[in-house]
């Protein structure tokens, strides 16, 4: 059963049907540490309920855009990201067998994120 989104401002996020989170920002920044402290307070906030858990885990992470792109190193939103999920996720961002950025043109500016646990 997938659960109701669970939002806050410019956050919202939810658990999938096969357990993964799917997390989503609205709006765009250059500085790429704004989304460490906005997810980190929402997880305290907001979406308490997870535990880290432990093991490998895939993480897909979305830059969507509406006009010209910006100016931004995927590498560096991606470091951000990952470092917002740790302690909530998983443990360490070491975990992270699996990673894909990518920057996409759509109808609004924001971040779109997946991470679950990978078998075996």
């Amino acid at each position: 059963m997938i659960s109701d989104w669970i939002s806050s401002g410019k956050v919202r996020a939810r658990i999938t049907e096969d357990g993964a989170l799917e997390v989503s920002c609205t709006g765009l920044t250059t500085q790429t540490k704004y989304y460490k402290t906005l997810l980190k307070e929402f997880f305290r906030k907001d979406f308490p309920r997870l535990r880290p858990g432990y093991g490998d885990y895939s993480v897909h992470i979305v830059m969507e855009y509406a006009g010209t792109a910006p100016w931004m190193d995927l590498d560096n939103l991606a470091k951000a990201l990952l470092d917002s999920l740790c302690g909530n996720v998983f443990e360490d961002d070491h975990q992270v067998a699996r990673l894909l950025v990518e920057r996409r043109q759509a109808e609004r500016d924001g971040i779109w994120m997946l991470a679950e646990a990978m078998d075996g």
